[in-house]
Protein backbone atom coordinates (compact mmCIF):
# COMPACT_ATOMS: atom_id res chain seq x y z
CA UNK A 1 0.00 0.00 0.00
CA UNK A 2 1.49 3.29 -0.83
CA UNK A 3 -0.56 7.15 -0.66
CA UNK A 4 -0.09 7.23 -4.65
CA UNK A 5 -2.32 3.98 -4.85
CA UNK A 6 -4.34 4.76 -2.19
CA UNK A 7 -5.09 8.03 -3.69
CA UNK A 8 -5.92 6.62 -7.77
CA UNK A 9 -8.47 4.13 -5.64
CA UNK A 10 -10.05 6.80 -3.97
CA UNK A 11 -10.49 8.50 -7.40
CA UNK A 12 -12.23 5.64 -8.95
CA UNK A 13 -13.79 4.09 -5.97
CA UNK A 14 -17.07 5.14 -6.82
CA UNK A 15 -18.23 5.67 -10.82
CA UNK A 16 -21.26 6.81 -11.68
CA UNK A 17 -24.72 4.87 -10.85
CA UNK A 18 -25.81 5.00 -14.19
CA UNK A 19 -22.44 4.12 -15.92
CA UNK A 20 -22.48 0.83 -17.57
CA UNK A 21 -20.06 -0.94 -20.05
CA UNK A 22 -19.31 -4.28 -21.77
CA UNK A 23 -16.57 -6.00 -19.92
CA UNK A 24 -15.12 -7.58 -22.75
CA UNK A 25 -14.74 -4.32 -24.58
CA UNK A 26 -12.68 -2.75 -21.83
CA UNK A 27 -11.00 -5.83 -21.23
CA UNK A 28 -9.91 -5.49 -25.26
CA UNK A 29 -8.33 -1.74 -24.74
CA UNK A 30 -7.02 -3.41 -22.04
CA UNK A 31 -4.80 -5.32 -23.96
CA UNK A 32 -4.12 -2.94 -26.30
CA UNK A 33 -2.90 -0.75 -23.82
CA UNK A 34 -1.19 -3.10 -21.69
CA UNK A 35 2.65 -1.53 -22.45
CA UNK A 36 1.48 1.71 -21.30
CA UNK A 37 -0.32 0.29 -18.15
CA UNK A 38 2.94 -1.81 -17.22
CA UNK A 39 1.37 -4.89 -17.62
CA UNK A 40 2.70 -8.55 -18.95
CA UNK A 41 0.50 -10.79 -20.70
CA UNK A 42 -0.23 -13.43 -17.74
CA UNK A 43 -1.74 -9.96 -15.60
CA UNK A 44 -4.04 -9.74 -18.76
CA UNK A 45 -4.31 -13.80 -18.12
CA UNK A 46 -5.18 -13.22 -14.55
CA UNK A 47 -7.68 -10.66 -15.72
CA UNK A 48 -9.10 -12.60 -18.24
CA UNK A 49 -10.04 -15.26 -15.57
CA UNK A 50 -11.50 -12.86 -13.08
CA UNK A 51 -13.83 -11.24 -15.85
CA UNK A 52 -15.13 -15.07 -16.33
CA UNK A 53 -16.34 -14.98 -12.39
CA UNK A 54 -18.43 -12.02 -13.31
CA UNK A 55 -21.90 -13.35 -14.21
CA UNK A 56 -23.08 -10.46 -16.52
CA UNK A 57 -22.35 -9.25 -19.70
CA UNK A 58 -21.98 -6.13 -18.80
CA UNK A 59 -20.18 -3.97 -15.35
CA UNK A 60 -22.66 -2.71 -13.90
CA UNK A 61 -22.61 -0.84 -10.13
CA UNK A 62 -25.97 -2.01 -9.43
CA UNK A 63 -25.24 -5.63 -9.92
CA UNK A 64 -21.93 -5.88 -7.96
CA UNK A 65 -18.44 -5.75 -9.37
CA UNK A 66 -16.49 -7.71 -6.87
CA UNK A 67 -15.69 -11.27 -7.54
CA UNK A 68 -14.21 -14.17 -5.04
CA UNK A 69 -13.00 -16.51 -6.85
CA UNK A 70 -10.03 -19.04 -4.59
CA UNK A 71 -6.70 -18.78 -5.96
CA UNK A 72 -7.39 -22.40 -7.30
CA UNK A 73 -10.20 -21.41 -8.97
CA UNK A 74 -8.00 -18.42 -10.79
CA UNK A 75 -5.03 -20.77 -11.73
CA UNK A 76 -7.43 -22.87 -13.62
CA UNK A 77 -9.03 -20.32 -15.64
CA UNK A 78 -5.48 -18.84 -15.95
CA UNK A 79 -4.58 -21.49 -17.53
CA UNK A 80 -2.97 -23.48 -14.93
CA UNK A 81 -0.09 -20.62 -14.01
CA UNK A 82 1.23 -21.45 -10.61
CA UNK A 83 -0.11 -19.70 -7.19
CA UNK A 84 3.42 -17.49 -7.39
CA UNK A 85 2.49 -16.31 -10.34
CA UNK A 86 -0.92 -15.94 -10.10
CA UNK A 87 0.05 -13.62 -6.31
CA UNK A 88 2.67 -11.41 -8.60
CA UNK A 89 0.12 -10.76 -11.46
CA UNK A 90 -2.45 -10.13 -9.15
CA UNK A 91 -0.14 -7.25 -7.54
CA UNK A 92 0.54 -5.90 -11.12
CA UNK A 93 -3.56 -5.74 -11.72
CA UNK A 94 -3.73 -3.74 -8.57
CA UNK A 95 -1.05 -1.41 -9.17
CA UNK A 96 -1.65 -0.93 -12.74
CA UNK A 97 -5.47 0.52 -11.38
CA UNK A 98 -7.53 -2.09 -12.90
CA UNK A 99 -8.43 -3.85 -9.57
CA UNK A 100 -9.14 -3.00 -6.20
CA UNK A 101 -8.84 -5.56 -2.82
CA UNK A 102 -11.48 -5.73 -1.17
CA UNK A 103 -9.97 -7.97 2.11
CA UNK A 104 -12.32 -10.11 4.77
CA UNK A 105 -11.94 -9.81 8.42
CA UNK A 106 -9.83 -13.81 7.95
CA UNK A 107 -8.47 -12.52 5.04
CA UNK A 108 -10.44 -15.27 2.82
CA UNK A 109 -12.96 -14.15 0.01
CA UNK A 110 -16.62 -14.45 0.42
CA UNK A 111 -19.99 -13.14 0.05
CA UNK A 112 -22.62 -13.12 2.75
CA UNK A 113 -26.03 -13.97 0.87
CA UNK A 114 -29.60 -12.92 2.21
CA UNK A 115 -32.58 -15.29 2.27
CA UNK A 116 -33.23 -14.83 -1.63
CA UNK A 117 -29.82 -15.85 -1.97
CA UNK A 118 -28.67 -12.06 -3.24
CA UNK A 119 -25.43 -11.06 -2.49
CA UNK A 120 -25.07 -8.50 0.37
CA UNK A 121 -21.18 -8.15 1.15
CA UNK A 122 -18.52 -9.52 -1.23
CA UNK A 123 -14.55 -9.96 0.20
CA UNK A 124 -12.16 -10.43 -3.40
CA UNK A 125 -11.33 -8.69 -6.22
CA UNK A 126 -13.16 -5.15 -6.82
CA UNK A 127 -13.60 -4.98 -11.08
CA UNK A 128 -14.91 -0.98 -10.32
CA UNK A 129 -11.53 0.53 -12.23
CA UNK A 130 -12.38 -0.79 -15.33
CA UNK A 131 -15.79 0.97 -15.35
CA UNK A 132 -14.84 3.77 -13.76
CA UNK A 133 -11.87 3.93 -15.97
CA UNK A 134 -13.54 2.49 -18.83
CA UNK A 135 -13.21 6.24 -21.45
CA UNK A 136 -9.88 6.57 -20.55
CA UNK A 137 -8.84 3.04 -21.44
CA UNK A 138 -10.46 3.36 -24.60
CA UNK A 139 -8.48 7.09 -25.64
CA UNK A 140 -5.63 5.32 -24.54
CA UNK A 141 -6.10 1.94 -26.79
CA UNK A 142 -6.92 3.94 -29.74
CA UNK A 143 -3.61 6.63 -29.17
CA UNK A 144 -1.62 2.93 -28.78
CA UNK A 145 -3.17 1.60 -31.88
CA UNK A 146 -2.48 4.67 -34.17
CA UNK A 147 1.09 5.16 -32.46
CA UNK A 148 1.63 1.90 -33.91
CA UNK A 149 0.53 2.46 -37.23
CA UNK A 150 2.53 5.96 -37.38
CA UNK A 151 5.83 3.45 -35.98
CA UNK A 152 4.48 0.75 -39.03
CA UNK A 153 4.61 3.77 -41.59
CA UNK A 154 7.75 5.05 -40.61
CA UNK A 155 9.91 1.68 -40.46
CA UNK A 156 8.05 0.99 -44.18
CA UNK A 157 9.24 4.29 -45.37
CA UNK A 158 12.69 4.29 -44.06
CA UNK A 159 13.39 0.32 -45.75
CA UNK A 160 11.73 1.85 -49.20
CA UNK A 161 14.10 4.66 -48.98
CA UNK A 162 17.45 2.31 -47.58
CA UNK A 163 16.71 0.30 -50.94
CA UNK A 164 16.52 3.05 -52.97
CA UNK A 165 19.40 4.71 -51.75
CA UNK A 166 21.49 1.18 -51.98
CA UNK A 167 20.23 0.52 -55.77
CA UNK A 168 21.13 4.79 -56.57
CA UNK A 169 24.61 4.17 -55.42
CA UNK A 170 24.93 0.72 -57.17
CA UNK A 171 23.80 1.98 -60.05
CA UNK A 172 26.10 5.21 -60.08
CA UNK A 173 29.32 2.57 -59.49
CA UNK A 174 28.21 0.42 -62.14
CA UNK A 175 27.93 3.06 -64.59
CA UNK A 176 30.73 4.97 -64.04
CA UNK A 177 29.12 8.28 -62.80
CA UNK A 178 30.93 10.93 -61.37
CA UNK A 179 30.85 11.48 -57.96
CA UNK A 180 32.43 10.40 -54.69
CA UNK A 181 30.73 7.61 -54.16
CA UNK A 182 33.12 5.94 -51.38
CA UNK A 183 32.24 8.71 -49.52
CA UNK A 184 28.52 8.55 -50.00
CA UNK A 185 28.41 4.60 -49.01
CA UNK A 186 30.27 5.47 -45.83
CA UNK A 187 27.46 8.36 -45.09
CA UNK A 188 25.19 5.58 -46.03
CA UNK A 189 25.91 2.22 -43.60
CA UNK A 190 27.29 5.25 -40.99
CA UNK A 191 23.14 6.51 -41.16
CA UNK A 192 21.63 2.73 -40.45
CA UNK A 193 24.49 2.22 -37.72
CA UNK A 194 23.24 4.21 -35.36
CA UNK A 195 19.89 2.82 -35.35
CA UNK A 196 19.64 1.10 -32.09
CA UNK A 197 18.78 -2.84 -32.67
CA UNK A 198 14.43 -2.28 -31.57
CA UNK A 199 14.45 1.66 -31.73
CA UNK A 200 11.50 3.35 -31.17
CA UNK A 201 9.33 5.59 -33.69
CA UNK A 202 11.30 9.08 -32.69
CA UNK A 203 14.46 6.83 -33.87
CA UNK A 204 13.19 5.65 -36.78
CA UNK A 205 11.93 8.71 -38.03
CA UNK A 206 15.45 10.64 -37.16
CA UNK A 207 17.00 8.04 -39.39
CA UNK A 208 14.42 8.14 -42.21
CA UNK A 209 15.47 11.82 -41.91
CA UNK A 210 18.84 11.31 -42.79
CA UNK A 211 18.17 8.52 -45.08
CA UNK A 212 15.85 11.22 -47.43
CA UNK A 213 18.74 13.64 -46.94
CA UNK A 214 20.94 11.69 -48.40
CA UNK A 215 18.39 9.96 -51.51
CA UNK A 216 18.33 13.45 -52.04
CA UNK A 217 21.94 14.26 -52.35
CA UNK A 218 22.23 11.41 -54.57
CA UNK A 219 19.89 12.33 -56.99
CA UNK A 220 21.24 15.67 -57.49
CA UNK A 221 24.45 13.66 -58.14
CA UNK A 222 22.99 11.98 -60.83
CA UNK A 223 20.70 14.26 -62.54
CA UNK A 224 23.67 16.61 -62.76
CA UNK A 225 25.62 13.73 -64.27
CA UNK A 226 22.60 13.00 -66.95
CA UNK A 227 22.43 16.89 -68.08
CA UNK A 228 25.72 16.54 -68.75
CA UNK A 229 25.69 13.92 -70.79
CA UNK A 230 22.57 14.76 -72.66
CA UNK A 231 23.89 18.34 -73.51
CA UNK A 232 27.49 16.04 -74.80
CA UNK A 233 24.85 13.71 -76.65
CA UNK A 234 22.80 16.63 -78.18
CA UNK A 235 26.21 18.09 -79.71
CA UNK A 236 26.90 15.29 -81.01
CA UNK A 237 23.36 13.98 -82.25
CA UNK A 238 23.28 17.67 -84.07
CA UNK A 239 26.73 17.16 -85.45
CA UNK A 240 25.56 14.53 -87.38
CA UNK A 241 22.30 15.42 -88.54
CA UNK A 242 23.92 18.19 -90.14
CA UNK A 243 26.43 15.82 -91.33
CA UNK A 244 23.55 13.89 -92.85
CA UNK A 245 21.33 16.63 -94.24
CA UNK A 246 22.53 16.81 -97.58
CA UNK A 247 20.71 14.56 -99.14
CA UNK A 248 22.51 15.47 -102.39
CA UNK A 249 25.36 14.08 -101.88
CA UNK A 250 24.18 10.52 -103.47
CA UNK A 251 27.52 9.76 -104.59
CA UNK A 252 28.98 9.30 -100.74
CA UNK A 253 26.08 6.74 -99.74
CA UNK A 254 26.45 4.46 -102.74
CA UNK A 255 27.57 1.08 -101.67
CA UNK A 256 31.28 1.17 -101.90
CA UNK A 257 31.55 -2.17 -103.40
CA UNK A 258 32.42 -2.37 -107.56
CA UNK A 259 30.05 -5.37 -107.66
CA UNK A 260 26.78 -4.02 -105.79
CA UNK A 261 27.69 -0.78 -108.26
CA UNK A 262 26.64 -2.47 -111.21
CA UNK A 263 23.83 -2.21 -113.38
CA UNK A 264 22.14 -5.70 -112.86
CA UNK A 265 21.94 -4.84 -109.12
CA UNK A 266 19.38 -1.78 -109.85
CA UNK A 267 16.17 -2.63 -108.69
CA UNK A 268 13.66 -4.57 -111.10
CA UNK A 269 10.26 -5.44 -110.47
CA UNK A 270 9.99 -8.85 -108.46
CA UNK A 271 7.87 -11.12 -107.23
CA UNK A 272 7.95 -13.17 -103.76
CA UNK A 273 10.69 -15.28 -105.55
CA UNK A 274 12.99 -12.94 -107.01
CA UNK A 275 13.68 -10.65 -104.00
CA UNK A 276 14.52 -7.23 -105.16
CA UNK A 277 18.38 -6.69 -104.30
CA UNK A 278 21.07 -9.20 -104.41
CA UNK A 279 24.05 -7.92 -102.79
CA UNK A 280 25.93 -9.52 -100.61
CA UNK A 281 26.90 -6.59 -98.20
CA UNK A 282 26.19 -6.78 -94.62
CA UNK A 283 23.32 -3.77 -93.70
CA UNK A 284 24.34 -0.53 -93.15
CA UNK A 285 23.94 1.81 -89.91
CA UNK A 286 21.01 3.83 -89.86
CA UNK A 287 23.04 7.02 -90.05
CA UNK A 288 24.22 5.90 -93.52
CA UNK A 289 20.49 6.50 -94.78
CA UNK A 290 19.15 10.03 -93.98
CA UNK A 291 15.91 10.58 -93.42
CA UNK A 292 15.70 12.80 -96.52
CA UNK A 293 17.15 10.26 -98.78
CA UNK A 294 14.73 7.67 -97.83
CA UNK A 295 11.55 9.94 -98.08
CA UNK A 296 12.94 10.57 -101.45
CA UNK A 297 13.21 7.29 -102.32
CA UNK A 298 9.90 6.06 -101.19
CA UNK A 299 7.66 9.40 -101.02
CA UNK A 300 4.41 7.12 -100.38
CA UNK A 301 4.91 6.39 -96.53
CA UNK A 302 4.76 10.07 -95.55
CA UNK A 303 1.02 9.92 -96.27
CA UNK A 304 0.98 7.23 -93.56
CA UNK A 305 3.04 8.95 -90.60
CA UNK A 306 1.32 11.39 -88.05
CA UNK A 307 -0.88 14.02 -89.82
CA UNK A 308 0.56 12.97 -93.17
CA UNK A 309 3.72 14.01 -93.26
CA UNK A 310 7.44 12.86 -91.43
CA UNK A 311 9.81 14.81 -90.03
CA UNK A 312 11.41 12.58 -87.56
CA UNK A 313 12.82 8.81 -87.94
CA UNK A 314 10.30 7.79 -84.88
CA UNK A 315 7.97 9.16 -86.92
CA UNK A 316 8.83 6.93 -89.65
CA UNK A 317 8.26 3.76 -87.51
CA UNK A 318 5.24 4.47 -86.57
CA UNK A 319 3.92 4.86 -90.42
CA UNK A 320 6.01 1.68 -90.70
CA UNK A 321 3.44 -0.22 -88.30
CA UNK A 322 0.73 1.08 -90.06
CA UNK A 323 1.70 0.05 -93.14
CA UNK A 324 2.81 -3.08 -91.71
CA UNK A 325 -0.85 -3.73 -91.29
CA UNK A 326 -2.20 -2.37 -94.23
CA UNK A 327 -0.36 -4.58 -95.84
CA UNK A 328 -1.40 -7.80 -93.86
CA UNK A 329 2.42 -8.72 -92.49
CA UNK A 330 2.16 -10.21 -89.18
CA UNK A 331 3.57 -8.75 -86.13
CA UNK A 332 5.83 -11.48 -85.55
CA UNK A 333 7.65 -10.98 -89.18
CA UNK A 334 7.89 -7.44 -88.65
CA UNK A 335 9.17 -7.95 -85.00
CA UNK A 336 11.77 -10.67 -86.65
CA UNK A 337 12.65 -8.19 -89.01
CA UNK A 338 13.27 -5.12 -86.29
CA UNK A 339 15.83 -8.12 -84.70
CA UNK A 340 17.92 -8.54 -87.35
CA UNK A 341 18.06 -5.41 -89.30
CA UNK A 342 17.35 -3.15 -86.37
CA UNK A 343 14.23 -1.26 -85.70
CA UNK A 344 14.89 2.11 -87.90
CA UNK A 345 16.48 -0.61 -90.86
CA UNK A 346 13.04 -2.53 -90.94
CA UNK A 347 10.90 0.48 -91.04
CA UNK A 348 13.01 1.56 -94.18
CA UNK A 349 12.32 -1.86 -95.52
CA UNK A 350 8.67 -1.63 -94.73
CA UNK A 351 8.77 1.43 -96.81
CA UNK A 352 10.34 0.17 -99.46
CA UNK A 353 8.02 -2.90 -100.22
CA UNK A 354 5.26 0.07 -100.06
CA UNK A 355 6.87 1.56 -102.74
CA UNK A 356 6.82 -1.19 -104.97
CA UNK A 357 3.45 -3.06 -103.37
CA UNK A 358 2.18 -3.18 -106.79
CA UNK A 359 5.09 -5.87 -107.74
CA UNK A 360 4.76 -7.72 -104.57
CA UNK A 361 2.50 -11.06 -104.20
CA UNK A 362 3.45 -11.55 -100.30
CA UNK A 363 4.62 -8.42 -98.50
CA UNK A 364 4.96 -10.56 -95.36
CA UNK A 365 6.69 -13.23 -97.24
CA UNK A 366 8.82 -10.62 -99.31
CA UNK A 367 10.04 -9.36 -95.53
CA UNK A 368 10.46 -12.41 -94.29
CA UNK A 369 13.26 -13.04 -96.83
CA UNK A 370 14.99 -9.83 -96.70
CA UNK A 371 15.08 -10.82 -92.61
CA UNK A 372 17.10 -13.95 -93.38
CA UNK A 373 18.91 -12.95 -95.89
CA UNK A 374 19.83 -9.84 -93.24
CA UNK A 375 20.70 -12.48 -90.65
CA UNK A 376 23.41 -13.80 -93.20
CA UNK A 377 24.32 -10.72 -94.22
CA UNK A 378 23.71 -10.99 -97.73
CA UNK A 379 21.22 -8.08 -97.82
CA UNK A 380 21.49 -4.17 -98.05
CA UNK A 381 19.10 -1.51 -98.03
CA UNK A 382 21.18 0.86 -100.31
CA UNK A 383 21.21 -0.41 -103.59
CA UNK A 384 17.31 -0.58 -102.91
CA UNK A 385 17.09 2.94 -101.95
CA UNK A 386 19.32 4.47 -105.02
CA UNK A 387 17.23 2.19 -107.57
CA UNK A 388 14.06 3.42 -106.12
CA UNK A 389 15.01 6.87 -105.60
CA UNK A 390 16.24 6.80 -109.61
CA UNK A 391 13.01 5.01 -110.73
CA UNK A 392 11.44 7.96 -108.84
CA UNK A 393 13.48 11.12 -110.48
CA UNK A 394 12.82 8.92 -114.20
CA UNK A 395 9.22 8.98 -113.87
CA UNK A 396 8.93 12.56 -112.65
CA UNK A 397 10.99 13.64 -115.90
CA UNK A 398 8.41 11.45 -117.89
CA UNK A 399 5.20 13.30 -115.84
CA UNK A 400 7.16 16.67 -116.79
Amino acid sequence: MSLALVRSQMAIENPRLEARIEKWKVFRDVCEARERLGIQDRALAVLDALLTFHPHAELDPSQGLVVFPSNAQLSVRAHGITETTLRRQLAALVDAGLILRRDSPNGKRYAHRNRDGEIEQAYGFDLTPLLARATELASMAQDVAAERVRFRRAREALTICRRDVRKLISVALEEGAAGNWDQVESEFVSILARLPRHPNRLQVEATLEEMELLREEVLNILETQLKTDEMHGNATQDDRHIQNSNTESINELEPSSEKEQGGSLGYKPQTESAPIERGNAKPEPIKAFPLGMVLRACPQITDYGPGGRIEHWRELMKAAIVVRSMLGVSPSAYEEACNAMGPENAAVAMACILERSNFITSAGGYLRDLTRRSERGEFSLGPMLMALMKANEQGNRRTA
